[in-house]
């Protein structure tokens, strides 16, 4: 698969980046909120352009990889989830999908995340050969972690990633 199919829930469609996206993306991974448990950098123009590089490299060579999520009455963007491999050094991530989200403040405290990954681990489940889906998810971020249980998953090991603690969740493949 070269590139992500669009996926529908009640409230989003899940679609493959653009470049028209790009200025939506900076404002995102700028964000100092956004970040705050995801990695606590913000990032800048070029490692933004170099992200949307990555996600359309991930489809067409693993098959997989991240989708914008837009809301489906105004077109808004929310935000990003998807599958990913980022070859982090994290063993317990190695030979398995990795899940990821992030949703901008407009987003936040809607249940956004837990649709959109809801429809993306359907997908997944059906699509992908591969025993579980796994994440990292920082110990203090409370709302990714009710997001991952809502999702079915449940933590696996604790682990230091880039020098702070991380939380590895697990969620079998169905």
């Amino acid at each position: 698969m070269s590139q992500a199919p669009t996926l529908e829930t009640i409230r989003l469609i899940l679609r493959p980046h653009r470049v028209e996206d790009y200025a939506a993306c900076k404002a995102l991974w700028a964000d100092a909120d956004v970040v705050r448990h995801i990695g606590g950098q913000s990032q800048d123009a070029q490692a933004v352009w170099f992200r949307l590089l990555r996600y359309a490299g991930m489809w067409s060579m693993l098959g997989y990889g991240m989708w914008v999520i837009e809301e489906r009455d105004s077109g808004a963007f929310l935000g990003e989830a998807g599958l990913l491999s980022a070859e982090r050094g994290i063993a317990e991530l190695e030979g398995v999908p990795e899940a990821g989200w992030v949703l901008g403040p407009n987003a936040w405290g809607r249940g956004i995340a837990t649709e959109a990954m809801h429809a993306i681990l359907e997908w997944a489940d059906a699509h992908l050969d591969s025993p579980s889906v796994r994440c990292i998810i920082d110990p203090g971020n409370e709302a990714s972690i009710k997001v991952a249980e809502k999702l079915g998953f449940h933590a696996l090991v604790d682990t230091d990633y880039g020098g702070k603690p991380t939380r590895v969740f697990d969620r079998p493949t169905r």
